[in-house]
């Protein structure tokens, strides 16, 4: 089972001013192949299904814990692609047409569907799909394509931050490619145990650098390139026994944290009255506030 904290992994520049087409770029990070949808279920689905779990524990503890973290990137990705919206549209009555900019911009559906907000689809506007999800029951056979996973979801991440300067996604994406980075390793370091195959010495990849990326730099320097956590208080602890040595990248020590990290507050979206979003006018709010007072 799962516990919800209400807060997000780090906090996004809440901007003046959006991007739209930034966030139907970005779109891509959340519902493409490559895109945190298909991390998060397909983690989630190899972990519920996880044969031999006593037995091999480490390995599944591995798999869990990066589960949980994947919840909170879902959860990111999508509040950038809700803030990066912003000002898309103006406040008018309907025959004013004040929804008149979505028609030209590159994902209409975030303005007819969702009330400018994140769809589970791709930059394209594909629906997220449940056949993404690999789960083979093999463990080895899951942790290299774990491992193809993360090194696809960073190399479309490195790209769509090249597609947009928008202060609120490259932040998301600095933080991802640093944490993602970590998942890339410590799937190599799985494997490794598993197999006897050492998968650092594969070339071009696993390159984790990310001294081009000015926005990941300040995750680096909290050392949260070297940090795995357990999301948990007392489960899952087995990940050390992969998560140990040093990072290949930097020599420095590998750290797993017990629990989960501290988190930021999670953005307000303010109404928009021109997507009848959410709908409830101040007499209609007076109205609930009295009926969840009554009986107190």
């Amino acid at each position: 089972m799962f516990k919800r904290f209400d807060k997000q992994l780090i906090e996004l520049p809440i901007p003046e001013h959006g991007d739209a087409n930034a966030a139907a770029a970005v779109q891509d990070l959340l519902g493409g192949r490559f895109g945190e949808l298909s991390t998060l279920n397909n983690y989630m689905f190899q972990s519920f299904s996880f044969r031999e779990k006593k037995k091999l524990k480490p390995f599944y503890d591995l798999v869990a814990s990066i589960t949980a973290e994947e919840f909170g990137h879902v959860e990111l990705v999508t509040t950038s692609i809700n803030l990066l919206t912003t000002g898309s549209s103006f406040q008018a009555p309907p025959d004013l047409t004040p929804l008149q900019n979505a028609k030209d911009l590159r994902n209409t559906a975030q303005f007819v569907a969702t009330a400018q907000t994140a769809l589970a689809a791709d930059s394209m506007g594909n629906s997220w799909r449940g056949d993404y999800v690999f789960s083979s029951g093999n463990l080895v056979l899951d942790l290299l394509h774990n491992f193809f996973l993360e090194v696809g979801a960073r190399t479309h991440k490195m790209r769509v931050y090249e597609m947009t300067d928008h202060p609120t996604a490259r932040e998301m994406i600095g933080y991802l490619l640093v944490r993602g980075g970590t998942h890339v390793l410590a799937y190599a370091k799985a494997i490794e145990i598993a197999t006897g195959t050492d998968l650092t010495k594969m070339l071009p990849i696993p390159s984790l650098d990310n001294s081009k990326f000015d926005y990941a730099r300040k995750f680096e320097e909290k050392g949260l390139n070297n940090v795995l956590y357990t999301w948990s208080e007392g489960d899952y602890l087995g990940i050390k026994q992969i998560w140990k040595g040093t990072n290949p990248e930097n020599g420095e020590r590998l750290r797993v944290i017990e629990g989960a990290p501290e988190g930021a507050p999670i953005p307000n979206l303010d109404d928009l009255p021109e997507e009848f979003a959410p709908g409830i006018t101040k007499d209609h709010y007076e109205q609930i506030a009295k009926r969840l007072l009554r009986n107190l």
